[in-house]
């Protein structure tokens, strides 16, 4: 669901002069032996309706060729399309280097529909400071390498640090327990004035959506593989207390409020209002609460997943499986120069964003939390150094992030969370729903669903 936002709302990079590409061998060597520039084919090109986007990207790829005289670009509008994705393959349409979410790898995969790039990626700078669970998406079972990680995600709590100042609560310390979420839930609920202390979204597949998030914080899952289908996971113990929690929060606390069926629209027209205390979101939520609904960055926090999981996401980038050796290179010369390229965000990527008065600070590209180590260390100095947002607020999330165990989204997404919505909804509207009964029954809607996975 948030891979949407995260992708409209993310400019991976400006236009620069400072180059660190691949090695000689990666840039030069063979495509120079072929008799001239190796022609690459790129998604990802913002559409003219969003022209700061697409000067940007566009200044990339002409600064990027200048750097490379071996190599030429040549640029197409959007993303790929699952639903078109074969039938581009097949018709020797699809671009060279294309765009994935973290929930295309797998399949395109295991239907050979990806370049192996095992042998070449050990040539990318950086590569092996890229945090292991991000590449283990881009992986087969044998440890093949398929595609690079530029950016990623993973759902937190978003919390109004002025409402826990005003309730009593310490701004610094977000809940990290679904105990200690529900006790501050009730206490900025308190407040009154319409206050409410946690809300979550329960229609439009969202509320599917935020349940899965719910069944990772409790360390459950959504599906399972079984062999060689996948079954629902839900109805279980860990499904019960996610279920439970809501429901106390809603019935017993008041806590959540009596307005329910909520979309992420009404939860974030709330938190900008300054009436809601607490609710799920990643991290490009808060950019958004400011430019569309009037919020101040210094008034909002984020900390990490309670519980033990979390919903993860992000996007990479993939070569076609037809691509030549040079086109492989070159295509990897421009993902490592464009998105993985963290010397070049510390000296002039991030200043270029702070001149033109883009948010420098937030854990989300140019500065996305990919890195380990060293890398991860620098890009953070970086970060606050040109900071023009509160990097402290983000600190909880970020520290706890690395402690809990990221999964991706179930297969055939988008059906899961329509059944699942009906269980949000019904704990949240009615007092005496039967979760047993809704579990089971959504358990049965959803093997049906997964049964056609392939």
């Amino acid at each position: 669901m948030s891979t949407d936002r995260f992708r409209t709302t993310t400019a991976l990079a400006l236009a620069t002069g400072l180059v660190v590409g691949l090695t000689a061998a990666c840039s030069g060597g063979a495509d120079q032996q072929a008799g001239g520039p190796v022609t690459i084919t790129i998604d990802g090109q913002p559409p003219q309706t969003q022209p700061f986007d697409r000067k940007i990207f566009d200044a990339d790829v002409a600064a990027f060729e200048k750097a490379h005289p071996d190599i030429k670009v040549t640029a197409h509008e959007g993303f790929m399309d699952p639903k078109t994705f074969s039938a581009k393959l097949a018709g020797g349409q699809l671009e060279d280097v294309f765009y994935v979410y973290f929930t295309d790898p797998a399949n395109l995969i295991a239907r050979h529909q990806a370049a192996d790039i095992t042998d070449y990626v050990k040539d990318v700078p950086h590569v092996n400071d890229i945090q292991p669970a991000l590449l283990d998406v881009f992986k087969d079972a044998q440890g093949h390498v398929y595609g690079l990680p530029t950016a990623n995600y993973s759902m937190g709590l978003l919390y109004n640090r002025a409402l826990f100042t005003k309730a009593g609560l310490d701004p610094d310390k977000p809940p990290t327990t679904w105990d200690e979420v529900r006790a501050d839930a009730k206490k900025i609920a308190d407040l009154g004035n319409n206050t409410v202390g946690f809300a979550d979204y329960s229609a439009n597949n969202q509320g599917g959506w935020h349940f899965t998030a719910w069944m990772y914080a409790e360390g459950g899952d959504i599906a399972k593989k079984d062999g060689n289908t996948w079954k629902a996971d839900f109805n279980n113990d860990k499904g019960k207390a996610a279920l439970q929690t809501l429901h106390d929060m809603r019935w017993t606390d008041n806590s959540m409020g009596s307005k329910q069926l909520l979309q992420i629209e009404d939860v974030q027209r709330m938190m900008g209002a300054g009436q809601l205390g607490m609710y799920l979101a990643a991290p490009d939520n808060i950019p958004t609460l400011v430019n569309q609904f009037k919020g101040n960055y210094s008034d909002y926090g984020l900390g990490s997943m309670p519980g033990s999981g979390t919903l993860i996401g992000g996007e990479g980038y993939m070569i076609n499986p037809k691509a030549s050796a040079a086109q492989i290179k070159a295509g990897l010369t421009w993902i490592q120069w464009k998105y993985l390229n963290p010397e070049r965000v510390n000296s002039e990527v991030l200043n270029t964003y702070k001149e033109q008065g883009q948010p420098v600070g937030l854990p989300v590209p140019p500065v996305p939390d990919l890195w380990t180590g060293t890398v991860r260390d620098q890009q953070t100095a970086a970060k606050e150094k040109f900071a023009t947002v509160p990097v402290s607020n983000y600190k909880p999330y970020l520290d706890g992030a690395q402690k809990l165990k990221g999964s991706l989204e179930p297969p055939n997404a988008q059906q899961v969370y329509a059944i699942l919505d009906t269980v949000m909804s019904t704990v949240l509207t009615n007092k005496d729903a039967n979760f047993d009964q809704l579990l089971s029954d959504a358990s049965q809607k959803v093997n049906s669903v997964l049964a056609t996975v392939k």
